[in-house]
């Protein structure tokens, strides 16, 4: 299979829309060319609104209650310095490198659950502004805005924005990786290549789980970039292999690896709700993610993306009990790139109902939860007094 942009037979002419191109959208665009200035100004939108958006919603609320996830990151946080070694034993190994950075966080901002928090909503918009701007790159800086925004009207992108947990800096360092990964491998020179190992070696930090992602990259490399595997496997492979060792000398020293759960039925089912907020958003994201298909090389990033990781993670889960949810987050941008890919083909007011059906799905399900708690501290109220 030759380097190129689809999976299927070149083209053997240019005038007709074929297979290849069912949307039409190799085809010249008909009309004036945009401006210049008119096209910066939508690629700085693409990242800037879903930037801003994202900080908008993820301040309120970040001086909640803390969680039972938050727990360990506060402690570690406070607890006193006894070497960097401290954070790989006795504790789940996966969290250590995390932290580590939680903790040198607390000295300069505090150890509080809010200053802690600032940590992870900083990540969320930076992985929104990446977003944006990769989906731009990738497809229009149009489709761009609606990416970014789609990712931050997620419930999950909120939830984790708020919360001092790894999970918000999984997802800024895979869309970063992402966004390294498309331009290293059109010029696969190593001023593109060692960022890009950077970023991979970075997501290994922050959630070892999220290496999977490395899945996905490898399959679109083998389907599209056949030529530049090698040097992709060997920007790869000093970060796989450090983070191999920085966990194994954790287990050696006592440490554990993070929990999971089996993979049955019950647990599969309930998936979709715990990772995208709402079952239903997950429904109508895959139902738009299913209109960004053929595999053209764009839309292919994104589908392995989406789906390679959690294909991976289920079938070790049929061994081990090691399937999370939340271990899948950094798909999450892939989702919202696939979905505004399929609203960019829609008219303006199409779009913007999509866009507003996500976001109405995602307030329905904060509601209903808090809904609820209050009915029930009603209730015990009236009933003991």
């Amino acid at each position: 299979m030759m380097d190129a942009d689809t999976m299927v037979l070149p083209r053997l002419g240019p005038a007709d829309v074929g297979v290849e191109d069912p949307w039409g959208e190799d085809r010249p665009r008909r009309g004036p060319a945009r401006p210049v200035a008119d096209a910066t100004r939508w690629r700085i939108a693409a990242w800037l609104l879903p930037a801003l958006l994202t900080g908008a919603l993820g301040v309120v609320g970040i001086g909640a209650g803390l969680r039972a996830g938050e727990l360990p990151t506060v402690r570690a946080a406070g607890s006193p310095w006894s070497g960097p070694g401290s954070a790989l034993s006795g504790a789940e190994v996966t969290l250590g490198p995390y932290h580590l950075l939680a903790r040198g966080w607390a000295e300069l901002f505090g150890a509080g659950a809010p200053a802690l928090r600032v940590l992870s909503l900083l990540a969320m918009v930076g992985a929104a502004a990446l977003v944006g701007a990769l989906a731009a790159r990738m497809f229009t800086p149009g489709t761009g805005v609606l990416a970014g925004a789609l990712f931050a009207a997620l419930p999950t992108t909120t939830g984790y924005a708020q919360q001092a947990q790894p999970y918000a800096l999984a997802v800024f360092a895979a869309v970063l990786a992402t966004w390294l990964l498309v331009p290293a491998l059109d010029r696969p020179r190593a001023r593109r290549l060692v960022p890009y190992a950077g970023a991979v070696l970075l997501l290994g930090l922050c959630q070892p789980v999220a290496l999977l992602l490395l899945a996905a990259h490898g399959w679109v490399v083998l389907a599209f970039r056949r030529r530049v595997a090698v040097r992709w496997l060997a920007a790869v492979a000093p970060g796989v292999f450090a983070l191999a060792a920085l966990l194994g000398a954790g287990v050696r020293g006592g440490g554990r690896v993070a929990p999971g759960v089996r993979a049955d039925p019950a647990v599969l089912a309930a998936t979709p709700r715990e990772l995208f907020g709402v079952a239903a958003i997950g429904a109508v994201l895959l139902g738009l993610a299913l209109f960004s298909l053929p595999l053209r090389y764009a839309a292919a990033v994104c589908t392995a993306w989406a789906l390679v990781p959690a294909l991976g993670l289920l079938a070790v889960a049929q061994v081990a009990a090691v399937w999370s949810p939340a271990a899948l987050v950094f798909t999450l941008p892939a989702w919202a790139v696939l979905g505004a890919a399929a609203l960019s083909r829609a008219r303006p007011p199409w779009a913007v109902a999509g866009l507003v059906l996500v976001a109405l799905l995602g307030i329905s399900g904060e509601v209903a939860p808090t809904a609820s708690r209050l009915v029930d501290i009603c209730l015990i109220r009236t009933f003991c007094e």
